[in-house]
């Protein structure tokens, strides 16, 4: 026999099952397990008080990797172009001095900036720019990145600006910062295609980049070396702009871009026949594999900090910051 239930049963029910998916949401807004649509929803990439959470985080294992010479220590507050840097620099480091570094000071940031795009998707980002207590007068500029809610915040980019040329960027109302496409065709260059054009611009030269330190000097320098008499240097540079070394752009106020991006980079030195190459320096000699006899490879990393503007015009370099990642003696 089937027992029918009554509307006033049936409606006791209902209540209770309502009340109890009330008190279930209620309870995951309180503890914060609300599923949020990063990849539809615009939001800040982060709030004021996490990113400058992050910013000590990273400066505390900083100082501490640098002090030991022990890369482990900062490894889970890096990645991208900055990662392989600095990885290389400590192993380096440590191999010269097995028990820590006896130049250690602390870099102390001040006069901290933070910007925080507004956006959708991920990865999610932001800038900090500061004042150090390391490289004279210039800010240092971190971005900081993760791709997801459960990862730390990381440093992919960190570049030195001169005073006044971190440029102001474009904010809403409520102080966000605008992300701009790696895929615009509202610049100058693409982000997207920036790290390709500055591989080409440093081989060939041309218009795209302004003229400077890191643009047509650095061309100048290097033929006046590949000059040099018993020695033959051979150049080869490459765009880098899978996962975390993609390019990340901030809208700036006049329309423009502040745009990071990563490059990669080769230098030969080959001898003449009874000739020796010598190895630059001891820390140069810390990551050399193999015997250098009559070739030295040496193996690079650079991130870039560029201007690049609305419409046209040459794009110009702002920051630079290149470290070496391997080298190779034959």
């Amino acid at each position: 026999m089937t027992r029918e239930r009554s509307p006033r049963r049936l409606r006791r029910r209902d209540r209770n099952a309502l009340i109890a998916a009330s008190l279930t949401a209620l309870s995951l807004t309180a503890s914060g397990c609300v599923v949020v649509h990063g990849e539809r929803e615009v939001l800040p990439a982060a709030t004021r008080a996490e990113a400058a959470k992050a910013l000590t985080a990273f400066t505390d294992a900083y100082n501490k990797a640098d002090k030991a010479y022990d890369s482990s220590l900062d490894a889970p507050y890096m990645t991208g172009a900055l990662a392989d840097i600095d990885a290389a620099r400590l192993k380096a480091g440590h191999v010269n001095s097995p028990s820590g570094n006896p130049d250690h000071s602390p870099l102390k940031l001040t006069d901290v900036r933070i910007t925080i795009p507004k956006k959708a998707g991920w990865p999610r980002w932001f800038v900090a720019d500061a004042k150090g207590n390391k490289g004279g007068s210039y800010r240092w500029v971190l971005v900081f990145t993760r791709g997801d809610l459960g990862e730390r915040w990381r440093v992919a980019y960190l570049t030195l600006m001169a005073p006044g040329t971190v440029p102001e960027f474009r904010k809403d109302e409520d102080g966000w910062a605008e992300a701009v496409p790696a895929d615009t065709t509202q610049l100058a260059v693409r982000p997207d295609e920036l790290s390709k054009s500055y591989a080409s611009y440093l081989k060939s030269g041309g218009k795209t980049f302004a003229d400077g330190r890191d643009t047509s000097k650095l061309r100048a320098d290097r033929a006046k070396e590949a000059k040099k008499p018993g020695l033959v240097r051979q150049f080869i540079d490459e765009p880098l702009t899978h996962g975390a070394y993609a390019p990340l752009a901030l809208r700036t106020a006049d329309g423009g871009a502040l745009v990071f991006f990563t490059t990669h980079h080769y230098e030969k030195q080959t001898a003449y026949t009874g000739g020796l190459v010598q190895v630059p320096n001891k820390s140069v000699q810390a990551l050399v594999k193999g015997e250098v006899k009559q070739s030295l490879t040496m193996e690079s990393v650079a991130n870039e900090a560029v201007l690049d503007p609305a419409g046209s015009g040459p794009v110009r370099m702002l920051g630079r910051v290149q470290g070496l990642t391997s080298a190779q003696g034959e």
